[in-house]
């Protein structure tokens, strides 16, 4: 083994394989859930749809979206969300919103709480920690930090309601961004596709 710092045991060790865990939106394969998340449970799988989004700022667009919740075993779920502009005739027009992140629940005293912490980010620069609560099968969660960068948008506040209503997860999302309060941003229907 060397001494020289410049020179890590790890530099000339052999390769490693691929990524040897699962991550699974399908509860039939892959991992066991982890307990704490039997409450999120509903919200696990692949989701996909449209909604309608609108801002003062902007003009009111449709889109279609797929939203990916998964887990590898751990108390946390992955959350990733991919969103399109659609024409008037349902056609792709180009890209939209893509989120990434993570939701967990609140664990004190080692028991499950209803309560439910979430952290999103956005490729523009935005990164969002949202607190909140499951009730049933509604989750609600409100903005605690919004952080971004210096060239991102002005993002101040969000608020968004997941449910699942009839097999189907719809929610709402408002934001305040831009000197503009909270307010309607996007809602959509999802249907699920997978798992």
């Amino acid at each position: 083994m060397s001494d020289n710092p410049l020179q890590p045991p790890w530099l000339n060790a052999p390769p490693v394989e691929p990524y040897p865990f699962e991550d699974t939106y399908d509860l039939r394969s892959g991992p066991d859930l982890h307990p704490s998340l039997l409450g999120l449970l509903p919200y696990v799988g692949l989701w996909r749809g449209r909604g309608r989004g609108g801002y003062p700022t902007i003009e009111d667009f449709d889109y279609g979206q797929e939203i990916r919740i998964s887990h590898d075993g751990r108390p946390f779920l992955s959350f990733e969300s991919r969103a399109w502009v659609l024409d008037e005739q349902s056609r792709p027009v180009r890209p939209a919103g893509r989120e990434s992140g993570w939701l967990r629940p609140v664990i004190r005293d080692g028991k499950t709480s209803d309560e439910v912490e979430a952290l999103l980010s956005t490729p523009t620069g935005i990164f969002e920690l949202y607190v909140g609560r499951l009730d049933g099968l509604k989750l609600e969660l409100t903005t605690d930090v919004v952080l971004r960068t210096a060239t991102a948008k002005e993002v101040t506040a969000g608020h968004r309601l997941f449910g699942i209503v009839e097999g189907a997860l719809l929610y709402a999302h408002e934001m305040g961004a831009v000197g503009h309060p909270l307010g309607p941003h996007l809602s959509a229907r999802l249907l699920r596709v997978g798992g």
